[in-house]
């Protein structure tokens, strides 16, 4: 199981570590603003691997966010290979043949986009794999807001289905909130929280906009071209339209197509590709790729303060897989102190979770330090935690402690809430390094 979840920790790290996504919701791009990134996964060496993540982790991110983009959605539908192309009517008919509330139309530009998102080895094959884990948590949401389950889409074409996706103009999470919109929606953005990149709070958000975009538009491709580029410019588009048509209103996406921003142009024919492909995969002998976490999860509620470091030392988790399956924490600490929190884990470590939660939260000092508000702080914290090292009077219940293979002091004392200079005057140690795997320690808590 271990050797799984680091091999899916792993892969995760390079999914979250390229993080493209689209200007998102409620944004009115500008400039050279590009819609959106994908990003195919697969084939990438171990040594490609590491020169990506290294690239991002210096923040070079906006040569490859092009790169992607150029290649999955700002498109030259000219320099699309057509090689191996089925014919016109078979893609028509099956666009057809799809019960859906939105108008999938066929047409050149959208055949062109099949041919993009049905090219094995690219991103859908990763993308087949994600919404193993991603598709049951928008569904859920659409179904009980009442809009149209091929929605569920929208998150594939604005973050490739990465949970931490942020584009260059600061959209954010699977469905590319913008700070404003996102708090508008309700989300908590801070410097510990961004719900925007929640699986669950961020598709809440982005279904109360959905409808109310609808109620304002009434037609899901102008309601889906509004998620892309703002209500401005659609605005903006419908007004040139009906000055060139004598009065006449627009209906739909395809009348006002030449009227709208160059990014959001193809952002349509890309979401009907990629409902195309994701429902027609099969056909098209793509394979899914095996998502990079468990799909069986379960939560915790946490009320006080935890680092994700706690939680991963002490049940043998890899990092890289508590920070997929919570992306929202943006630097691996868990705020609760005045509210609760949701905890994500692989469903087979919740029994072991709430077994070691003494030792998990035992680690408070070695964690959370700096985070912890010294006024708020327990006395046995403020004694583990001083940095005069605190009394070494032997006080308080006393307990014995037997040294394990790889045990140091400094753990031991942050797991007893005191201090090393304390448990080395309790036991008499002069000097750390000469603990011995057996050796008996005593040590007392008040």
């Amino acid at each position: 199981m271990q050797k799984n979840l680091l091999s899916a920790a792993r892969l995760f790290a390079l999914g979250a570590g390229l993080m493209f996504g689209t200007a998102g919701a409620g944004h009115a791009q500008t400039g050279d603003t590009r819609a959106f990134g994908m990003l195919a996964l697969n084939g990438f060496s171990a040594s490609t691997y590491d020169s990506l993540l290294a690239d991002y982790t210096r923040q070079n991110v906006v040569d490859s966010y092009d790169t992607f983009v150029n290649e999955f959605i700002d498109v030259d539908l000219d320099r699309v290979d057509m090689t191996g192309a089925l014919p016109d009517e078979v893609y028509a008919e099956r666009l057809k043949m799809m019960a859906t509330e939105v108008q999938l139309p066929y047409n050149d530009v959208v055949k062109k986009y099949i041919q993009i998102y049905t090219r094995k080895g690219g991103v859908m094959e990763r993308v087949l794999g994600l919404a193993q884990y991603y598709f049951p948590i928008f569904e859920e949401a659409l179904y009980r807001y009442k809009l149209p389950m091929e929605l569920k889409m929208l998150p594939v074409i604005e973050s490739a289905l990465i949970p931490r996706a942020e584009s260059r103009a600061a959209a954010v999470g699977l469905w590319q909130f913008m700070l404003r919109t996102g708090k508008y929606y309700g989300l908590e953005i801070n410097s510990f929280v961004d719900e925007r990149c929640d699986p669950v709070k961020s598709t809440e958000a982005a279904c109360k906009y959905l409808k109310d975009m609808y109620k304002i538009y009434g037609d899901w491709t102008l309601v889906i071209a509004s998620y892309n580029c703002g209500a401005g410019n659609v605005n903006k588009a419908l007004e040139r339209f009906r000055s060139a048509h004598g009065g006449a209103d627009a209906k739909t996406y395809w009348d006002i197509y030449e009227y709208l921003p160059r990014e959001t142009r193809g952002y349509i024919p890309a979401f009907i590709a990629a409902t195309y492909a994701y429902t027609y995969y099969k056909a098209h002998d793509l394979n899914p790729t095996i998502p990079w976490h468990p799909l069986a999860t379960d939560t915790v509620h946490v009320n006080r303060m935890l680092h994700l470091e706690q939680v991963a030392t002490t049940l043998n988790i890899p990092i890289e897989v508590l920070r997929g399956l919570n992306p929202q924490y943006t630097v691996d600490v868990i705020p609760a102190k005045n509210q609760t929190y949701t905890l994500t884990l692989p469903q087979e470590y919740m029994t072991s979770f709430v077994r070691e939660s003494p030792e998990i939260y035992g680690k408070d000092s070695l964690y959370l330090a700096k985070y912890l508000n010294i006024s708020n702080l327990s006395q046995e914290q403020l004694t583990a935690g001083s940095s005069r090292g605190g009394s070494a009077s032997a006080k308080g219940t006393k307990i014995t402690y037997k040294i394990k293979s790889g045990d140091i002091l400094g753990r031991i004392a942050a797991r007893y809430h005191v201090t090393v200079k304390q448990l080395m005057s309790w036991n008499n140690i002069k000097n750390a390094k000469t603990l011995r795997p057996g050796q008996t320690l005593v040590i007392y808590r008040k």
